[in-house]
């Protein structure tokens, strides 16, 4: 597993990551305070408070790629 802090802000960030998310194989988790979502649902997204930074839970070791389309989002 990998991890990243990230930062969506807009509404059209979160459809653009969910966009980019979907077209990995592997699980992708979002983690803010105690709650852990799909981030692959841009309604689970919505739910969470996108003015904090997020933790991305990647399932998967071989994700270089991945993190590249992301990188954008990527905090540090």
């Amino acid at each position: 597993m990998t991890t990243a802090k990230v930062r969506i802000n807009t509404i059209d960030d979160v459809k653009n990551f969910v966009s980019i998310v979907t077209g990995v194989e592997y699980d992708v988790d979002i983690v803010s305070g105690r709650y852990a979502i799909d981030a692959k649902s841009i309604m689970g997204i919505f739910s969470l408070d996108l003015s904090k930074e997020l933790e991305l839970r990647i399932h998967s070791d071989n994700c270089a790629d991945f993190l590249d389309e992301i990188k954008s989002y990527v905090v540090g």
